[in-house]
């Protein structure tokens, strides 16, 4: 049994809003394992995506621990948290988040910009290939549909070889056809590079293709993971 990658340990967050603090999460315990696949489902509100983001130190829990590759997230300051996200995590969200004056081609090469690789249109150009967009390197965002956007996205959350995948509803804005191969790739793209995979989805059917299924509703738990 190798050791978690990701550990939470009674990490609440609450937030405030115009009526005062809102409880998002409650005491969440978890642990993923390196390579694991985990999907975690739940009703609109009930907390998934927010608890996607304590994983990805997007939002910083309100109390308790949150362990990612044996750091201390709650201990990073904003500097070296943004390293730790850009050298370990490739996140992919529903609305693809690309942006809109970059061509594909240099979507996908900017986090490795940013990291300073010398090969970055080289090497994204090969991650475009792999999601077949070859013929679409120089498109801009507005003149791909929804699907090749998505692949955009993928290709640039899994150029830099991430540890940690995680993927927020990466199919809510796709018809079915379209985001069925959208999760066919991600799953082909995350066994290719071995990396542990965090899925939220309102769809069963796409949670059951993960190692193990996590129920949240009213930012808890229903069973004991």
């Amino acid at each position: 049994m190798t050791d978690p990658i990701i550990t939470l340990t009674n990490a609440s967050l609450s937030l405030m809003g115009n009526a005062g603090k809102v409880d998002i999460l409650r005491d969440i315990s978890l642990s993923a394992r390196r390579g694991e696949t985990l999907g975690l489902t739940g009703p609109s509100g009930s907390g998934k995506s927010s608890l996607l983001m304590l994983m990805g130190g997007l939002e910083r829990a309100t109390s308790g621990l949150v362990q990612v590759m044996g750091h201390d997230l709650g201990a990073l300051g904003e500097d070296a948290l943004a390293r730790f996200r850009m050298n370990h995590l490739g996140v992919v969200f529903q609305s693809f988040h690309l942006i809109p004056t970059m061509t594909a081609l240099e979507n996908v090469a900017t986090p490795l910009e940013l990291a300073g690789a010398r090969d970055a249109f080289e090497r994204a150009e090969v991650e475009l290939v792999k999601v077949g967009l070859g013929a679409r390197l120089g498109h801009y965002p507005a003149q791909l549909s929804g699907g090749e956007q998505q692949r955009v996205a993928l290709a640039r959350a899994v150029v830099p070889r991430p540890d940690i995948l995680l993927a927020d509803e990466p199919t809510g804005n796709l018809d079915g056809t379209t985001g069925a191969a959208i999760i066919d790739l991600l799953f082909d793209l995350r066994e290719s590079y071995g990396a542990t995979l965090v899925l939220v989805t309102h769809a069963p059917e796409l949670a059951l293709r993960c190692d193990r299924v996590l129920s949240i509703r009213d930012g808890s738990f229903e069973d004991n993971p």
